[in-house]
């Protein structure tokens, strides 16, 4: 949603580079930009001249001219502002000290508020919360039926006394459809008497604002007397955002925002206008048609993501929830005691990689992927199912040993996927440097070709058959006996020096992490006392 403002921002931040001294023109000719970025965007007016006023302000002052680095302090004062004016700090829902807590969700027709209450209902759920929904949307066609099938997907109960309007026009009549508040009032009563912690109810929306949908609202919010009122809005709407946050805002007095559709394609003025226009903080967002395409809001994060400086903590986040443990510890095990990485090993890490959602957005979370946005856009979400197909499509002895695919193999395995036999040798040509970084780094190495690059990433330095044939050539060490004896006496001694001499060890080539690799005893002791960044270490299995 945010890329084309992401792009305005970064080309420029480009033309500050390199400049030891920012002077006052250049500091409103970046201004000047950032604003024209802001209202293209489609913010509100009001708060891009806030934010402007705010950037140049802090820029003129001594925290920019005292810097080593001043275009940096720039980047550092607009990503300030900009969580400012996202709502500062992150806001969790408060929840009710004696159960059940009521959640009532508000907003127009098609914002999303049937689809956001199975979301949040699950997120509750996956939290050990026992939520319940409650369909007092008794006017739009089929609300009722729609709300009971969201929450049959999300697993949890559903109260849904009345049928609601199932003709095929809205009905303002409520003595046709029935009374809503009538609805959310037994809807709360039901959930104390079995005990559910939290009641979330769905409220009738309408095309435009008017004064039967506030007044059946307020009805609503004196009836429930709910703990939290979760404004839902479309954050592809632009600038009429403001004028109905505010209209809610006097009308219903929400407590949160929650934006929805922020996966589309629109500019996202909604999402950097709502919380400073109306005061309440974004409490959620929905990024997606899955009911587990829902995140919590961080100002900071989004933030972040506009500034094209990525998101690795909600990454973190999503590897945490979406990978197994157990074979998280498995696979470091296996990496520890130097086994082979195989075909099958292959297959499951991919097959845990499908449960973290789409790889464009996971890649989208990476910092500087702005500069690889059209790749990214392009990448096919299929190839990884065509590469499960062709290992599923291999038998056991050759997803353990593949140095026995021959052609008649390929062939076969090529036929079973529906694929070509070069799809197969491409997958065979990726695995085997896969498998050689594995071995790398289960004999306390780094990643191999690193600093010079990742292998099998095609085009990027070190990957490939021309990278692999530039290596630079051994040098000749100088000043050794060609007596065999006497040279193998020089260089252990030489190794004594280097170990026991007092004298600074240095790592060996290849060694990324600085382990020493000439002895397998005092490798495995500098890995046992390797510090690993925390997250890291979960990523790696390492239970931390």
């Amino acid at each position: 949603m945010f890329n084309s403002l992401s792009d305005r921002l970064t080309a420029t931040f480009k033309n500050l580079r390199g400049r030891g001294r920012l002077s006052e023109a250049d500091i409103d000719a970046t201004v000047r930009e950032i604003r024209r970025a802001l209202l293209d965007a489609d913010v509100a007016v009001p708060v891009v001249r806030h934010f402007t006023a705010a950037v140049r302000e802090r820029a003129l002052g001594a925290e920019v001219s005292g810097a080593l680095n001043p275009a940096q302090q720039v980047v550092k004062i607009v990503n300030d502002e900009l969580v400012t004016i996202l709502g500062g700090s992150t806001r969790p829902l408060q929840l009710a000290k004696n159960p059940p807590t009521v959640i009532m969700l508000a907003g127009l027709q098609g914002a999303g508020k049937t689809t956001l209450a199975g979301k949040l209902a699950l997120a509750l759920k996956e939290q050990g919360h026992t939520p319940i929904l409650v369909a007092a949307d008794l006017q739009r066609p089929n609300a009722v039926t729609q709300l009971s099938v969201v929450a049959d997907r999300a697993g949890v109960p559903v109260f849904a006394p009345h049928p609601g309007n199932t003709s095929d026009h809205d009905v303002a009549d409520a003595a046709l459809v029935g009374d809503p508040v009538g609805v959310a009032r037994d809807g709360v009563a039901e959930a104390r008497s079995k005990q559910h912690d939290v009641v979330i109810v769905d409220t009738a929306g309408r095309l435009g604002v008017d004064q039967v949908l506030m007044q059946q609202a307020a009805d609503i919010r004196s009836a429930i007397t709910p703990d939290e009122v979760l404004f839902v809005i479309d954050a592809m709407i632009g600038q009429d955002a403001v004028t109905t946050a505010r209209s809610f805002a006097e009308g219903v007095d929400f407590t949160g925002v929650v934006l929805s559709k922020l996966d589309g394609d629109a500019r996202g003025g909604a999402a950097l206008s709502v919380a400073q226009v109306t005061g309440r903080p974004i409490m959620f967002a929905s990024t997606g048609e899955k009911l587990t395409d829902f995140e919590v809001f961080h100002p900071d994060r989004m933030a972040s993501r506009i500034l094209d400086m990525g998101d690795v903590l909600t990454l973190i986040e999503q590897a945490e929830k979406a990978f197994d443990a157990d074979e998280a510890e498995k696979m470091a095990a296996k990496v520890a005691q130097g086994e082979d990485f195989t075909l099958s090993d292959f297959l499951s890490q991919m097959q845990q990689m499908k449960k973290l959602g789409s790889m464009k957005k996971m890649l989208g979370m990476m910092p500087g992927m702005a500069q690889m946005r059209d790749q990214i856009e392009n990448f096919d979400e299929r190839e990884v199912d065509r590469v499960q197909a062709l290992i599923q499509s291999m038998t056991p002895a050759e997803r353990e040993n593949p140095k026995i695919i021959n052609g008649s193999r390929r062939a076969r395995i090529a036929r079973g996927a529906g694929q070509t036999t070069a799809a197969v040798n491409g997958l065979l040509d990726r695995f085997t440097q896969a498998q050689k970084m594995m071995r790398q780094m289960s004999q306390g190495g780094g990643m191999p070709g690193m600093p010079g690059g990742v292998p099998g990433m095609p085009g990027m330095p070190g990957g490939g058959k021309k990278s692999r044939g530039k290596q630079q050539p051994k040098k000749k060490v100088k000043g050794k006996s060609g007596n065999p004896a006497k040279r193998a006496q020089q260089e252990r001694e030489a190794m004594q020096r280097a170990l026991g001499g007092g004298a600074k060890k240095s790592a060996p080539a290849g060694s990324a992490f600085g382990v020493s690799g000439g002895d397998d005893q005092q490798s495995g002791k500098d890995l046992e006392n390797l510090e690993l960044p925390g997250d890291l270490g979960k990523l790696l299995g390492g239970g931390r």
